[in-house]
């Protein structure tokens, strides 16, 4: 696909006959849904994964039932009905798991609960070089993919070739969860998925590539967009039942809150404040809930956070920039014991990562993340990413 401008009907992946026509143009960075009902205009670069970051010029938010119709809330990416029902316009597409000739890197699918649907994909590094190829052992990364909490799947295109190059790259055996989804399953299923597969992956019993080749002592968590979030949450869930992360890694994570700080476009506020109410209707403090705003009054302290170091990524053209830098400042301050990292793309978007893996700014991105993955803090690291992005390599103890 050439991702310098795409278009695609979308009528065919729901099977309604007014479903938009949607184009975009990487280029520019335009995205323009057509309908009968309304025109869109959205800036994006990242088709699908960006739901959280989009930026609507026009959106539709039903607060009130319409005579004619009962969706509560239309974008590009997907409608939402008032009884739960969503129609996916993106990121329903799949890809087989199996081995990748280009990484050595190999995955399956586990299932683990056939009746929720709980699933993990599995990659795992080349072992079959040297004598110990057996027992060889790697850190275990448990990985949350994104998709505004309502789309994609552990088995999405854009995942794949990333989670390979990866796991290859910085030697990791990687957990990717396929949490169930909004708005069928409200949160907090999906934290709870991803908790279920976090303490699966660490038990190191569910399966013989983890039993075989997972350093169990060696956990870490990472995500991007709503899996960014996931990755906080799960965090959290970690330290009230005391089981121990190295390391976390928040790529682009989708927060919010009420009160809009500077950066946030007020379009996105409003659009994040919908989808939210309607992923978690438990919220009863809207974005202020702390699974949503971490730095909201009520949310529990940074300093909880069980790991030893966290990265977080942002890109300088994010909506949600704004919120993760948030994040990385209140970390830092809270006390909490470990070191935290901060990397900003410059002149990127959201998850940019997934669709331009070549650029120079997600190669930097992925020696950066293997640095993580190996604890490497020298200054050697942090000078080569501040070469690249003066705001980047900031390392706070």
């Amino acid at each position: 696909m050439n991702f310098h401008t795409a278009s695609f009907c979308a009528s065919a992946a729901i099977g309604l006959p007014t479903a938009p026509k949607i184009s975009a143009s990487l280029a520019t960075g335009r995205f323009a849904c057509r309908s009968e009902r309304c025109l869109e205009t959205w800036t994006f670069r990242s088709p699908a994964i960006c739901l959280l970051a989009a930026t609507p010029t026009r959106c539709t938010l039903t607060d009130t039932m319409d005579p004619s119709s009962d969706i509560i809330l239309d974008t590009p990416f997907f409608r939402i009905y008032s009884d739960r029902r969503i129609d996916r316009l993106v990121g329903t597409d799949t890809v087989p798991a199996g081995f990748d000739p280009a990484t050595g890197v190999t995955s399956k699918d586990v299932v683990l609960d056939s009746n929720s649907g709980l699933y993990v994909r599995l990659y795992l590094p080349d072992t079959a070089t040297g004598s110990d190829h057996y027992s060889k052992k790697f850190p275990v990364l448990v990985y949350f993919h994104g998709g505004g909490f309502v789309t994609h799947s552990a088995a999405s295109p854009p995942y794949q070739p990333f989670l390979n190059t990866l796991a290859a790259k910085a030697g990791l055996l990687i957990v990717s969860v396929n949490y169930r989804l909004a708005p069928e399953h409200p949160l907090p299923a999906g934290y709870e998925d991803s908790f279920r597969a976090l303490k699966w992956a660490a038990s190191g019993s569910g399966d013989p590539w983890l039993s075989h080749h997972g350093d169990l002592g060696r956990i870490f968590l990472a995500g991007d967009s709503s899996g960014g979030n996931f990755v906080h949450n799960v965090a959290m869930m970690a330290a009230a039942s005391e089981l121990q992360i190295e390391g976390a890694v928040l790529l682009h994570a989708g927060f919010a809150g009420k009160q809009r700080i500077d950066g946030e476009k007020p379009e996105s506020v409003a659009l994040t404040q919908k989808l939210w109410g309607i992923v978690c209707p438990e919220a009863t403090d809207g974005v202020d809930d702390p699974r949503m705003n971490p730095l909201a009054a009520a949310a529990p302290s940074l300093r909880n956070l069980p790991c030893e170091r966290v990265l977080v990524c942002a890109a300088e053209l994010d909506s949600l920039r704004a919120r993760n830098r948030a994040y990385y400042d209140a970390l830092a301050a809270s006390g909490w014991g470990g070191t935290v990292e901060w990397l900003e793309s410059k002149g990127k978007q959201h998850a940019f990562f997934l669709y331009d893996s070549g650029c120079g700014e997600a190669v930097e991105l992925m020696d950066r993340l293997v640095a993580f993955f190996a604890g490497n803090l020298n200054s050697s690291c942090v000078d080569v990413t501040t070469h690249h992005t003066t705001t980047s390599g900031e390392t706070l103890r």
